[in-house]
């Protein structure tokens, strides 16, 4: 009976003493460090042949990042140039009359044919007279008579083709020729957009995460080439009890204290999920028995995002008014 107290007692001490050696809890809610990835790609296709970053580069915003290869773009580019060239030219020449020597022979003929009416009409009156005295037949004057009215309507004949002359083109004319104008403009911005998607800048400034293609290799239309990572796109992922998660509010200020940083980083929550899930095998340890968490993001600034490495396994800390 005594061997057996004296082994029990032995039992209960060794349990005692394990569960003293267990970890203690975490002195906040656990969680990592994400980013929000920028990542830049080509509306079109082609060959790389420029990379002007690498992995661990500082690109700021509007600095060249990649190009594909674009000859025909460039090509496609200049016809449309040329095509707007004409239909510019030809916009022009419909909102102007003829050409100044095109009116000028119309102006001389139009002198030609009053200077031989003024002579039909001459003869006519000498006719007329000798008729009256009986020395001409009446179907001489007649003939004279057809000429002068033939001369006056060639005058005015040369007169309408002047008007028409100095006036510009129909409206129909000039609006077909606007229309034209108007999709040659639009033919050549869809060739300079698509010339302008061969050659990519970061359209933000961060920091360069990854390269995913090499200098000659062929890039799908769409597919990243470049990945960047914002100073403001790093943030907190953590995971808090059901019995907390109702006294959190968005805005709340939080500390990220992580290993390796100096001091505590500020943060303030940004997202709270509105739904329960098991504890992520990632942050599940025996000091964290906890089934049903909620996701809670926060976000440092952006001076302090620096400071943090996605993938970084943190511990979250209220700065007041909530207790893990």
């Amino acid at each position: 009976m005594i061997y057996f107290k004296t082994y029990g007692a032995l039992i209960l001490a060794a349990l005692l003493l394990l569960v003293g050696c267990q970890p203690k809890a975490a002195p906040g809610w656990s969680g990592y460090v994400e980013g929000d990835y920028v990542y830049v790609s080509s509306a079109l296709g082609g060959t790389l042949s420029q990379l002007n970053v690498r992995t661990g580069d500082q690109a700021t915003q509007d600095m060249p990042l990649f190009a594909l290869e674009s000859e025909n773009e460039q090509a496609a580019r200049r016809e449309a140039d040329a095509r707007l060239a004409r239909a510019n030219a030809q916009l022009a020449n419909v909102a102007k009359g003829k050409q100044r020597d095109e009116i000028a022979v119309i102006q001389a003929q139009q002198r030609q044919a009053s200077a031989q009416a003024r002579l039909a009409a001459t003869a006519l009156a000498r006719e007329e007279q000798l008729v009256k005295q009986g020395f001409v037949s009446a179907a001489r004057r007649d003939d004279l008579r057809a000429t002068q009215a033939q001369s006056t309507a060639r005058l005015e004949e040369l007169a309408a083709q002047l008007r028409v002359a100095q006036l510009p083109a129909r409206v129909d004319e000039r609006a077909a020729a606007v229309a034209d104008t108007e999709a040659a403009q639009q033919s050549l911005q869809q060739s300079a957009w698509r010339e302008a998607q061969k050659s990519r800048t970061a359209p933000v400034s961060g920091l360069v995460t990854d390269t995913f293609f090499r200098v000659g290799e062929w890039v799908q239309p769409g597919q990243p080439v470049v990945a960047l990572l914002p100073p403001g796109n790093v943030k907190a992922r953590f995971f808090v009890p059901e019995s907390v998660v109702g006294h959190l509010q968005m805005g709340a200020a939080v500390h990220i204290i992580c290993d390796g940083c100096a001091a505590p980083v500020s943060a303030r929550i940004s997202f709270i999920s509105n739904r329960a899930e098991y504890t992520p095998p990632v942050i599940y340890s025996n000091a964290q028995r906890v089934k049903l968490v909620f996701m809670v993001e926060a976000r440092p600034s952006p001076d302090d995002g620096a400071r943090l490495k996605p993938g970084q396994p943190v511990d979250v800390v209220p700065v007041a008014g909530v207790a893990p």
